[in-house]
């Protein structure tokens, strides 16, 4: 069945079927057709990853090492911002400790292909559109945020998505299509499912159901029971329609995508938080540049707020600014003093990683600024400073899932509203600070008395009881599940 015609029962108007078949031809015309091409597939070490988490890389060319068809998974990817790396991460960290070797298969990683032509070409897109509506109100108000929160939401998007999917199939060929795959981005489920792949689990991000992240023909997984009910009904995807609900079987809420390596920790990081809160030591406070570089503006207004802190040890300062160092030269030029208080942690991996395992318990000081080029360095580096951190500055995008207590400042693109809803209701973080008055605001607060940091602490714990955080295993069960 052409999955631009139906999605889940729901038929598709002649319109829409017809701009999404023009969709796809304008993506052969600009990126070619290579369905007739078939790629060489080998595995390689991942050299940032496979020490911590046990990753292997899927790389596009001949080679000695093959794939183990027994205890392997498939971790399908895309490199759009941070949030569907991140959730790839925890995927292949669940994985891992559950005995299994995950598979690293980013889709935007093969460039020679027609599928990474089209995924580099829409990830650039995002970006810029990521950057420009923190520096233009009237262009988020009236472009960004509606095509965030309804425009990704409507079927009519799924359709020219599902055909646009169809040219990203040809790197599929040598996988084995009993093989379990785990996609962390509709796009490659939705190839996945076009390649023929019959054990795919598509792990919807973020808490606010759209169309753009179905992917049918595989297990949807999400973080919320909210997101659950808004998925199964399909709401608001096609106007004020009822539609016809995702089918039972193919849609469970399985909890939060976290990494093994923090759930099984959470109990002793959580109380080694509140100890240092009694104890009045030093706050550390992490604050994250997302992968589009945006919200610089905002960072510079917080960092001006905090610096004389760090000067007097009240707090010590973890910056990781990524694989944008850009980023950093803008905030150096913003506050110029940043530069020579710093000790910088850049395109060093092994330095960052033994940072931050002495940060767990030794005492530390100062301001610690992390870059990598490395785009694994860049994004791990958060989840290795995050035990030790106290406090996580962020956008509510897929860290505010994270057991950390946070502060969630501005969104970028208005589905990020309700990652920011989930974290304030589930306890572990604060409500969306939408100005940066209203930032400076809560984080005075938080440091000036510890009943804020101290009562998100205890609710992080309390989730945890409950299994809130467990949603990477049992997103892993359901990819294996029927398998001898």
């Amino acid at each position: 069945m052409d999955k631009s015609k139906q999605i889940f029962g729901n038929v598709i108007s002649d319109k829409d079927y017809q701009n999404a078949i023009k969709e796809k031809r304008k993506y052969e015309k600009k990126f070619g057709n290579d369905s007739k091409e078939t790629y060489s597939l080998s595995v390689k070490s991942n050299a940032t990853l496979e020490p911590f988490i046990g990753v292997q890389n899927i790389v596009a060319e001949a080679g000695d090492q093959s794939i183990d068809t027994q205890k392997g998974i498939i971790i399908g990817n895309i490199r759009m911002g941070f949030g569907h790396y991140r959730i790839s991460m925890a995927m292949a960290s669940a994985a891992h400790a559950m005995g299994y070797i995950p598979y690293w298969f980013d889709l935007n990683a093969y460039t020679n292909t027609t599928g990474g032509k089209i995924i580099s070409h829409l990830n650039g897109l995002y970006s810029m559109g990521s950057r420009w509506s923190q520096k233009y109100p009237l262009f988020n108000k009236l472009y960004w945020e509606p095509l965030n929160s309804e425009g990704f939401k409507k079927l009519s998007y799924n359709a020219k998505d599902q055909k646009v999917a169809e040219l990203m199939t040809p790197i599929f060929q040598e996988i084995p299509k009993d093989m379990p795959f785990i996609a962390t981005h509709a796009w490659p489920a939705q190839a996945a499912i076009h390649a023929g792949m019959k054990k795919v689990v598509n792990a919807i991000p973020d808490n606010w159901p759209m169309a753009l992240h179905l992917a049918e023909g595989s297990i949807h997984t999400v973080q919320t029971p909210s997101s659950f009910l808004g998925y199964k009904i399909l709401k608001g995807m096609d106007g004020k329609k009822t539609l016809k609900p995702i089918p039972d079987g193919d849609l469970y809420d399985v909890g939060h995508y976290i990494d093994h390596e923090l759930v099984a920790n959470i109990d002793v990081d959580s109380e080694n938080r509140i100890e240092r809160i009694n104890q009045k030591k030093t706050i550390r406070i992490m604050i994250t540049v997302g992968g589009a570089g945006a919200q610089k503006e905002i960072f510079s207004q917080i960092l001006r707020l905090l610096l004389p802190m760090a000067k007097d040890n009240k707090v010590v300062l973890y910056i990781n600014v990524g694989d944008h160092l850009s980023v950093w030269k803008g905030l150096c030029q913003e506050l110029p003093e940043i530069d020579a208080l710093s000790q910088k942690h850049f395109d060093n991996w092994n330095e960052t990683s033994e940072f931050a395992e002495k940060a767990l318990s030794d005492e530390i000081q100062g301001i610690h600024v992390f870059y990598d080029k490395d785009i694994f360095a860049a994004v791990y580096a958060t989840n290795l400073l995050m035990r030790s951190t106290d406090l996580i500055i962020t956008k509510p995008s897929e860290l505010a899932f994270y057991p950390i207590p946070k502060l969630l400042i501005k969104r970028i693109g208005g589905h990020e509203a309700w990652g920011a809803i989930r974290s304030s209701e589930v306890g572990d973080g604060t409500i969306e600070c939408e100005t940066t008055q209203q930032t400076l605001q809560m984080l005075e607060m938080m440091l000036e008395s510890s009943e804020i940091l101290t009562k998100l602490n205890k609710h992080i714990v309390q989730a945890n009881n409950i299994g809130i955080y467990n949603g990477a295993y049992r997103a892993i069960e359901l990819a294996v599940k029927g398998r001898s």
